[in-house]
This record gives C-alpha cells, structure tokens and sequence, in this order.
C-alpha cells in the first residue's frame, strides 16, 4: 500500500520472513561463526581454542535441549526445542570455552538449571526468569553449596572490542524486530554512564580508559539486545519495560558507582551483585509490575471473511483480562515446522466481555506457513496456549478525544476490538485494501465513518463509508478525506511499509501518532 520502499521497508521485510524466535538464532549463531573464525586466525588465545569452544557450544546445545525435552515430558507440557537453542548459544557466550570434564560438566549442568527453571520457577505456565540468566546464576549458588568454589562462574566475554560491531549490529536487528530500541537505548545509555562514572571517579580511570573499558569489557550491548529484550519476562506495558531497563542498568553498573562510596560490593556468602543476578532483580520488577500467566484457549469457531481472512473464536478456561488493541502470542506445536516457527502474536479482533472469549483474524495467502495451517486445521475443542496478553497500541483514556484510524489491510483488528468496545468514540477510519474481495467486518463496522481505499470499489457499502480510489494509502490522500486532521490524534496499524509511508506525514498534521506494525503477514 506504498508508492516506493525505503530502507526501512526492506529491512522489516527481510527479518519478518522468520519469527523472532528464529531470528535470536541465526543472529546468534552467526557471532558464534564469527567468534571462531576469529580465534582460528588468532586473533582469541588461551582460553579460547577453536576445539574448546566447539565442545562448549555442543555440550550446552545437546544438555539444554534434551532437559528441555525431559522437563516437557515429565510435565507433560510440549517443549518449545528452539528456545533451548536459544538459551545454550546464550550461555555459550556468558562462560569461558574448555575442555575440561570436570568444567563441561558443570557447564551442562547450568544448561538444565536454566531450562528446569522454566517450568519450576514458573507462573500459571510462563516463567519467572530469563532461563539463561537463571540458570548462568543457580550454578554458581550449586557450586557454594557443593564444594564452597567456583570452578564455573559467568564472564560474558561477549563484551569485546573485536566482537563488540558484531554484537552491535545483532542487537540492533533484534531490537528493531520487537520494536524495543527505546528499552535497548534506555538500559545502555544509564548503564553507560553509570560505569564510566564509577570508573572515572571511583577508580581514577580517565574519561577515555573508562569508555574504552565500559564498552569493551561490559556487555552491555549483548545484554540490551539479546537478554533484557527477551519477551516472555518483560511487563506488558511499554513504560513499564522501560522502568524495568531503568532499574536493571542501575543495578548491573552497581559494582563500579559503589566505589564511588568508597564501600566494598555487598555479597551473601562470597557471591555478589553480577549481571545475571542484576537481570534476575529485573524479571522480579517485571512480575511484580504484571503477573504474567499462561492462557488456554478453546476454540468455538472458525469462520471465513473474506477469500484470504478468517476468524477464530476461543473461549478462555481461566477468567482473561485485556484492553482493546492489545495482543496475544498464540503457541501451536506441529510438525514439519518452518522457518517461521510454532509461535505468532495475533491482535485481538473482540472487544473485552464477560465470557472470556477472544477472537483473532488472520490473513491467510495460497503460501501460509506452517503455523497457519495448523492454527486453521484445529477443531472446535481442540486448545491452543497463549505465552501472554500485552501491548500498548491502546486508545486515549479520554473518549471526547477525536481520533484517526488508519489501517492496512489485516492491521484493521485492533480498531474493530477498539471501536465495538467503544462505538460512541468521534473515530474516522481510513482503511486501505488489497482488492475488494478483501473487505472483512462490513457488518460489524457498519456504524463508523469509515474511508475506504483500494483500487476498485466493492459492492453494498455502508451509508457512513466512504470509498476512494487509489493504489495504496498517502499522507495527501488522507488529509483529503479527513480535513480535521489537526484535532485528532492518529493510530496507525498494518504493514511497516505502510505504516512507514504515513507516519511522518501525520505526524505533521495530527496531535500525535501512535503505531503498530503487523511485521512478517
């Protein structure tokens, strides 16, 4: 629904053909590539051997993923094999390489640590703590307990300045995917300078030594992108994630601003403040902050909208709180899974209601992934896991506030949750479509002042729609249609190339302009 695509559209274009999911592992693997590369052309010595570091990243892969397959089967809940991966490459980066058997075992063991947390240091089916963090930390109490040494304790030799453009570029993608460069920048600014003061007044660094050793020595970076960013233990709500990356940069540069005060770092039994635990403290926040639970849903119906939409009715087992415009990650196991993986995050398409049922529409193309497929295979009965209920794409808390709505083909669901919830709202929706077979929820709209654009009209329109014809959505075709544009506040919801090709536009016309981006349908 744009005339032209800038860099921006390609690259939400590229890294939406996989799920975050798979995207975490490629990103991580290849600075896994990229690090052995590195030591076999020497640039890494003792401790870092190209053997030593393959046995490490094998012993880690095979431990996490098989007690992730253990913990599954005993209870009885279906594992998730990538985010196993994702937790060994993780802990892969936090602890020296070896070849020790002593060391590997240890290292396996904080493997199963990290993944037995999932499901022991859980809540109502979604744990607490980032696993890696977790298990990176549990080991190091086992050991205290054991034998009173540490024959393993984390390093995040992540943090390096040969690594650190790498670990850069990886974070970025990432953050930019989950659309939490804001939560990456917060963390990294304060914990930034937080450091470098400690080092500079606390350590008598000077200001350069101190930048060159915050960001090369501090993973910082690594951390941002790859462990704060980590959905599953973050709070629901923008501002809150971003007082959780607050809290954590205060808390994980403690060991040097502490010296500021010319006190000794504060340990229980000889373990201190460290940077897992310093992101332990923020998953409790983040709890604290929400009470993440796992949801279930069964299905009631599955109806068909239009030739490539549908829409799929739960009901929740459990009372389900949300506010329309938030979202749900659906999980559905099934095999032969492709690149996009066992789980999605869908916009609710229902307004809030006593009942608990929760309605999503999806755009189903000839070329639907796997996950779709079986989404759409299910049976009334059959269930389906939600990891959650978050976002922020709500609508002013005022309802006298005139708003715009934009919206590109199946970015329509969160404003039909939103105007059935509140149709009294001064709303005005410009939706743009594909073709006008494509026009789901004629009947359940058919109150609101709605301008629609697509390249031909359909047939039997409401009396309050409005159809114009064009080829994709502009900022000029919409301040066309809508000539009190500078009274209303805009929501925009769809593809990022559309969302991309309006925003700036409105932003100069409107109030303020809030978005969401449907990356990857």
């Amino acid at each position: 629904m744009n005339a032209k695509l800038d860099p921006r559209d390609l690259l939400d274009r590229q890294l939406g053909r996989v799920t975050m999911y798979r995207l975490v592992t490629i990103v991580l693997l290849a600075l896994a590539v990229v690090m052995v590369a590195y030591t076999a052309g020497g640039t890494f010595t003792d401790p870092f051997t190209v053997k030593a570091e393959l046995v490490t990243l094998v012993v880690l892969v095979v431990a996490s993923y098989l007690s992730n397959r253990v913990c599954g089967f005993i209870w009885r809940i279906k594992p998730h094999g990538e985010s196993s991966i994702i937790t060994a490459l993780l802990l892969w980066f936090l602890f020296w390489p070896t070849t020790d058997g002593t060391t590997l075992l240890w290292l396996g063991g904080a493997a199963v640590l990290a993944n037995l947390s999932k499901y022991l240091l859980a809540w109502r089916g979604r744990h607490v703590f980032n696993p890696a963090a977790a298990g990176a930390f549990l080991v190091v109490v086992l050991q205290h307990v054991v034998n009173r040494e540490t024959t393993v304790d984390p390093t995040w030799w992540a943090a390096s300045k040969t690594l650190l453009p790498y670990v850069a570029v990886g974070a970025f993608l990432v953050l930019w995917r989950t659309r939490r460069l804001d939560l990456g920048a917060v963390f990294i600014v304060i914990a930034g300078a937080l450091t470098v003061w400690g080092f500079t007044s606390g350590y008598d660094q000077p200001f350069d030594a101190a930048l060159k050793t915050t960001a090369y020595s501090v993973a910082l970076v690594f951390i941002a992108g790859f462990m704060l960013s980590e959905p599953l233990t973050l709070p629901p709500r923008r501002h809150q994630q971003l007082i959780v990356a607050a809290v954590v940069a205060v808390v994980i540069s403690y060991p040097q601003w502490i010296a500021l005060l010319d006190k000794t770092p504060f340990t229980v039994d000889g373990i201190g403040v460290s940077q897992q635990l310093s992101l332990l403290i923020g998953n409790l926040l983040a709890f604290a902050f929400a009470r993440r639970h796992g949801v279930t849903f069964v299905l009631e119906q599955s109806r068909v909208l239009t030739p490539e939409t549908r829409e799929l009715t739960f009901r929740a087992k459990r009372p389900v709180s949300f506010e329309p415009g938030q979202f749900a990650e659906l999980t559905v196991p099934h095999a032969g899974v492709d690149g996009r993986g066992s789980r999605r995050s869908f916009s609710i398409s229902s307004p809030p209601n006593a009942e608990g049922r929760v309605s999503f529409a999806l755009r189903v193309p000839e070329d639907s992934s796997t996950f779709k497929k079986a989404l759409l295979a299910l049976e009334p009965g059959d269930t389906v896991h939600a990891t959650g209920i978050g976002g922020d794409f709500l609508l002013p808390s005022d309802p006298s506030q005139p708003l715009l709505l934009v919206a590109g083909g199946i970015g329509i669901t969160p404003f039909l949750s939103q105007l059935r919830h509140e149709s009294s709202r001064d709303a005005v929706l410009v939706y743009g479509v594909s073709s006008p077979d494509e026009v789901p929820f004629v009947e359940e709209l058919a109150g609101v002042r709605v301008v629609l654009v697509g390249p031909a009209a359909p047939s039997g329109l409401p009396d309050s729609w409005t159809y114009v014809q064009a080829p994709f959505l502009s900022t000029e075709l919409i301040a066309n249609a809508v000539p009190d544009l500078a009274s209303r506040k805009a929501y925009v919801s769809g593809p990022p190339a559309m969302v991309n090709a309006v925003r700036p536009g409105l932003a100069k016309r409107c109030r303020s302009v809030k978005t969401d981006y449907f990356t990857g349908y």
